[in-house]
């Protein structure tokens, strides 16, 4: 993913690649070098150094690192004061277009699952996007039916519980970039809201188009949304 930013910030006219670093790197570079915006794609561990320290150096922060907590974004609200943070579990348009309309959707069905596919490096699951896509739905509505499985006959077949009982699975597989399919019940009738990527340059735009607007969007924000006006 670093190196597809690398390639996106080269290949856009109106951005400027200064520097590039990786974990346990000199954060100092990204200050000698004068950087405006930095994207962080690391893991979660060495993303809590990096924040902090662009946060005190005046520095907006692009950040698709997954596994942040809630105490992780009241911490970098307190810290972000001279510059701003995104922190987006998916640049993918496509993603972020299907979490809103599952968002949207929930109020009308009494049964959803939510299954997220990835790459066979993944280390976490369930996927921020997925974690995300629940978190909304479930806000959007706490009245879902609930699981009538009394047998499970391999342990966790059913996936995890998610917030409102909403069930998310993960599969890992080799061939993989990041897929997920909500789906949704109600009476007679299913819907099923379902994004695929095949490369990593699917990303790419949503970085780009953050890149540009971060430094109109005050504070700290969570999902590329506010970015698409959605």
């Amino acid at each position: 993913m670093g190196q597809e930013v690398c390639r996106a910030v080269e290949a856009e006219p109106d951005l400027e690649l200064v520097a590039a670093i990786d974990i346990g790197d000199d954060l100092g570079a990204l200050v000698d070098a004068a950087c405006d915006v930095v994207v962080d794609f690391t893991v979660v561990d060495s993303a809590r150094q990096t924040i902090p320290f662009l946060a005190e150096h005046g520095i907006h922060a692009v950040v698709g690192t997954s596994g942040f907590d809630e105490a992780d974004h009241e911490a970098y609200r307190q810290a972000f004061v001279d510059s701003n943070c995104l922190l987006a579990p998916n640049f993918a348009i496509g993603a972020v277009l299907m979490t809103r309309f599952a968002e949207i959707a929930a109020p009308f069905f009494d049964t959803a699952e939510i299954i997220e596919y990835h790459h066979d490096t993944k280390v976490d699951s369930p996927s921020g996007t997925a974690t995300h896509t629940a978190e909304r739905m479930a806000a959007a509505s706490a009245e879902w039916s609930p699981d009538p499985t009394t047998l499970e006959v391999y342990e966790g077949s059913r996936g995890g519980e998610g917030p409102a009982g909403i069930r998310v699975h993960s599969v890992r597989m080799r061939g993989v970039v990041a897929n997920q399919e909500v789906l949704l019940g109600t009476t007679g009738q299913t819907l099923a809201i379902r994004h695929e990527t095949v490369d990593r340059t699917s990303f790419m735009p949503g970085v780009v188009l953050a890149c540009k607007r971060i430094a109109d969007v005050p504070g700290v924000t969570i999902g590329l949304d506010a970015y698409l006006g959605l």
